[in-house]
């Protein structure tokens, strides 16, 4: 388990609660609810060697708390403060933990409004999808007609498109900072020579500038992520799904460019490019936060579907504020 992170918030307000959800590998997940007692939740995913408590995934939490939208951030597993290894590439198993996230809310009779991805974790959900439903008084109302929003909003952008791809029932997705050619990147971190190095030693250990070891890549971990179709999968989510890319024009990790490619392949496609922003919207917190809710807002409006009896309407302690 990776150590705890020393950037976590102060969790003794009432509306912050600790959360640990186990995926199908008996790893923990640990997370945080900002519970607003509001029908719709958001779920919020952080990016690569990240966590969720890096600024945009608290900042964007607080965000939606403000609005009355419940949101929770939760660390991958080998990340943050969830059990289990780091791995390289893992963008099935992402997505897998999302879905495990997604289901225990789900046993909460929890409605998934929206989930947030940012630079890798939009590949999570373009791999995932599901299926969900909300259990009211003697009967059930099955979310899966698109009447219903859900929004995926992913701090590693791609998780979440790859999610919507394969199981077309997401209504919805925001990527923000995802990286469209994956192939890109790689020479930074592993070096010009990585593919031969890979073959002959059959693993890398990538170090920072001190020498100090960080992880380590196996060839299986950058099969996975050189042989993610992210082409193929934008081009496979439904027209019906609408898809909000935000992207810094100033962005060091990932270049706008692929913010482009986005626009140019995903079918039903909004993009909004934030002048002078970096891969983590350093100093334009508050336009993110506000592209975001923008889009979110105009999903919800008008878009719920006709409950078929007073016996089906959720229980007077949670309710929509949208």
């Amino acid at each position: 388990m990776a150590p705890p992170s020393p950037e976590i918030p102060n969790l003794q307000g009432t509306h912050h609660k600790r959360v640990t959800v186990h995926n199908s590998h008996g790893e923990e997940l640990v997370g945080v609810l900002h519970e607003t007692n509001s029908l719709e939740l958001v779920i919020i995913c952080h990016g690569f060697k990240s966590s969720k408590d890096r600024i945009p995934m608290v900042n964007l939490a607080d965000a939606f708390e403000k609005e009355g939208i419940s949101a929770f951030r939760f660390d991958f597993a080998g990340n943050g403060e969830s059990e289990g290894s780091f791995q390289y590439g893992n963008y099935r198993r992402e997505a897998d933990d999302l879905r495990a996230i997604v289901e225990h809310f789900h046993e909460e009779e929890r409605f998934i409004a929206t989930i947030v991805g940012h630079s890798k974790g939009v590949c999570v959900v373009l791999f995932g999808g599901w299926r969900y439903y909300y259990t009211g008084t003697a009967c059930a109302v099955y979310l899966t007609d698109v009447s219903w929003t859900m929004l995926l909003f992913d701090l590693r952008g791609n998780v979440v498109l790859l999610y919507a791809s394969s199981y077309k029932d997401v209504d919805a997705v925001v990527n923000i900072s995802g990286r469209f050619n994956l192939e890109r990147g790689i020479e930074g971190r592993l070096g010009r020579d990585f593919k031969e190095k890979i073959k002959h030693d059959g693993f890398i250990d990538v170090r920072n500038r001190k020498g100090r070891f960080e992880y380590c890549v196996t060839e299986k971990s950058l099969m996975d992520r050189l042989t993610t179709d992210i082409r193929g999968a934008c081009q496979n989510i439904p027209n019906g799904c609408r898809v909000l890319t935000v992207h810094g024009s100033m962005d060091e990790m990932v270049p706008v460019e692929d913010a482009m490619e986005f626009a140019k392949n995903v079918p039903n496609h909004k993009l909004q490019i934030i002048e002078g922003a970096d891969h983590e919207f350093t100093s334009h917190q508050d336009e993110l936060s506000s592209a975001v809710l923008a889009f979110v807002k105009m999903d919800f409006r008008g878009n719920y579907m006709a409950m078929p009896s007073q016996s089906c309407k959720p229980s007077g302690h949670i309710h929509s504020r949208l």
